[in-house]
């Protein structure tokens, strides 16, 4: 990745770091878009993937079941138990790091801060704007990924395009929206982009 990748990575962090600084106590412990993760979950993980190591993920597999999900779960409920300004601090002294565990990928970082953003702002009414440059390449990288998310296999036989860049991919009845919009059904949370979505795709979309 370059430096226009991780001065967009380091950029959003900030101003998510911003955002919860703004939270009342009632909001850090409201539910995210993510299924079981609260606020505070949600950016106990963000501040927590910056540091993490692979032992530490190794650590808490046992209690996890193996599972990659709940390993994630288990790890991000421990980082969101911490005081909100723990939390926000942590967040802010690794905005610019460049490492996350080797079990990882750093390839991912610029999405899942876009992404959890979102999962963050939208629950709380909040706006919270992403550039398109950054919200485009998050589309790539998740549209070429394969697992966890199988994009490209679960949106087959729809052509996928982006109303505000030049971004398309697929093909068969087209569903259109803002890239940011594209970015969180393709990452599976379809209920919260559908109110922006259009075009003949749009009908039986998976969830």
């Amino acid at each position: 990745m370059n430096e226009e990748y991780w001065s967009a990575v380091r950029t959003v962090r900030l101003r998510i770091a911003d955002l919860l600084e703004t939270l009342s106590p009632a909001e850090w412990e409201s539910a995210s878009l993510c299924a079981g993760w609260r606020v505070r979950d949600v950016a106990g993980h963000l501040a927590l993937v910056p540091t993490i190591t692979t032992w530490q993920m190794i650590a808490a597999a046992p209690r996890a079941g193996f599972n990659p999900n709940r390993i994630n779960t288990l790890l991000a409920r421990r980082a969101g138990s911490v005081p909100p300004q723990r939390i926000v601090t942590k967040l802010r002294d690794h905005a610019d790091d460049r490492t996350t565990a080797r079990a990882l990928d750093t390839r991912n970082s610029l999405f899942d801060v876009i992404v959890h953003s979102q999962d963050l702002a939208i629950p709380l009414r909040r706006d919270f704007p992403v550039p398109v440059d950054y919200t485009r390449q998050g589309l790539e990288r998740v549209w070429a990924m394969g697992w966890p998310f199988n994009a490209s296999r679960r949106l087959a036989g729809r052509r996928l395009t982006a109303t505000d860049t030049d971004w398309s991919v697929g093909a068969g009845p087209e569903v259109r929206g803002s890239a940011l919009s594209l970015l969180l059904l393709m990452t599976g949370r379809t209920t919260a982009a559908r109110s922006d979505l259009a075009g003949s795709g749009v009908e039986g979309l998976p969830s």
